[in-house]
């Protein structure tokens, strides 16, 4: 699994280009100043009715007028024990806040490393405002560096689904495992026929004053099909990314199915493009994120990096790695035994690479994530060299 690399961006030059574009944006004029809170005494019913009714899916937790880190709706997603009478207070996530001094490709980096939506700004110990995806994603769609960009550079494929007959609570669990917010939803003969994510679960399975919030619920044993959005936007995967950039702000979507005429070929996410602005962050060395450890996993990270740093150092005599990001997620196959499925994305002068691993060794899945990326580097490099001893003869 990889994606095309964005040849527009081959130059660092341009790429140097893209960032002082991106970065001349002052943070405090995409901020919302208009912005939901909630305090750690409130409960798991509060904050999905607040979800709900605002979009958000984190909000900024306040005590005392302080910031004390964001209800996360992942969190509680996670917590199949938490019940809507539960306190936030023992689900609160110390996120990063952000300086309204950042740079936007910080602030992208720093969603990407956390895989959030929102981020809080904070002055003192003061929330003033807050930053969403679709901000930053209004920030591309106006980028001239951007616009000539097509849709194929940056989707991913293949595409995680879910069939329309599946139930409700089978789409929750493969959201949970792979730490995603939005589904395509496909027929028996695997043509598009909706999109499932969380505002629909919010909407119909965990709404406040329900049983709870877990997966057994029985708001989540119906047809996926019974609550999917069907009226689906798409994008075309010659389109340029600035029209699906548009699409996503005027909208208020975060995830784009990519059609070559009735086929789905791939996804586009806000994740995908806030992971291009992230890249283009200035740095003297290979920027790696692993996210998603489990506490009692944290004990492999070292032999995890040992990995990637043997791995990077021979991609380095092709090409100079900028930055990787390893997202973990572990879930129960059977029993209490457990597997890990790892996504990683390799960026490149401006070119994208992904592949997916799984299995039942954490270091040894990792290693062949970073296996795999190397491979993809190393045939493309040999692919060219091959096209240019054709054009000599």
């Amino acid at each position: 699994m990889r994606k095309v690399g964005i040849k527009d961006l081959e130059d660092l030059k341009k790429l140097s280009m893209l960032k002082s574009q991106i970065d001349a944006v002052p943070v405090t004029d995409i901020m919302t100043t208009d912005f939901p809170t909630l305090s750690p005494d409130n409960t798991v019913s509060d904050a999905l009715t607040l979800m709900r009714k605002t979009g958000y899916q984190e909000i900024p937790i306040i005590d005392g007028g302080i910031y004390g880190g964001m209800i996360r709706y992942s969190v509680i997603l996670r917590k199949k024990s938490a019940s809507p009478d539960t306190k936030l207070r023992s689900l609160v996530s110390s996120l990063p806040a952000m300086d309204n001094e950042d740079e936007i490709t910080k602030i992208a980096e720093t969603m990407v490393t956390n895989n959030c939506r929102q981020l809080a700004v904070v002055t003192g110990k003061k929330v003033i405002g807050v930053v969403t995806r679709t901000a930053l994603i209004g920030i591309a769609a106006k980028t001239k560096s951007l616009q000539d960009v097509k849709v194929w550079e940056i989707m991913t494929t293949p595409v995680e689904y879910v069939k329309d007959t599946a139930m409700l609570s089978d789409a929750v669990d493969t959201m949970r495992r792979l730490d995603i917010r939005t589904m395509p939803v496909v027929n028996s003969a695997g043509r598009l026929v909706g999109v499932v994510g969380m505002n629909e679960i919010i909407e119909n399975g965990w709404k406040a004053g329900e049983r709870g919030v877990g997966t057994n619920d029985a708001k989540t044993q119906i047809p996926v099909q019974s609550v999917a959005v069907t009226a689906v936007v798409t994008v075309d995967w010659e389109d340029d990314m600035h029209v699906a950039a548009d699409l996503m702000a005027e909208k208020h979507i975060s995830t784009l199915p990519v059609l070559d005429k009735d086929e789905m070929v791939g996804i586009l996410t806000e994740y995908d493009i806030i992971e291009m602005i992230s890249a283009c962050r200035e740095r003297d060395q290979l920027y790696v994120q692993i996210s998603g450890l489990e506490e009692e996993d944290k004990i492999y990270a070292e032999a995890m990096y040992e990995d990637i740093g043997n791995e990077m150092s021979k991609v380095s005599k092709i090409h100079k790695p900028e930055s990787l990001t390893i997202h973990v997620t572990r879930y129960n196959e059977s029993g209490d035994k457990k597997k890990y499925s790892l996504i990683g994305k390799l960026f490149i002068s401006g070119r994208t690479y992904n592949s997916k691993a799984v299995g039942w060794d954490l270091v040894q899945t990792n290693k062949d994530l970073v296996q795999a990326l190397g491979s993809q580097v190393k045939d493309e490099k040999d692919s060219h060299v091959s096209r240019r001893k054709k054009t000599k003869s």
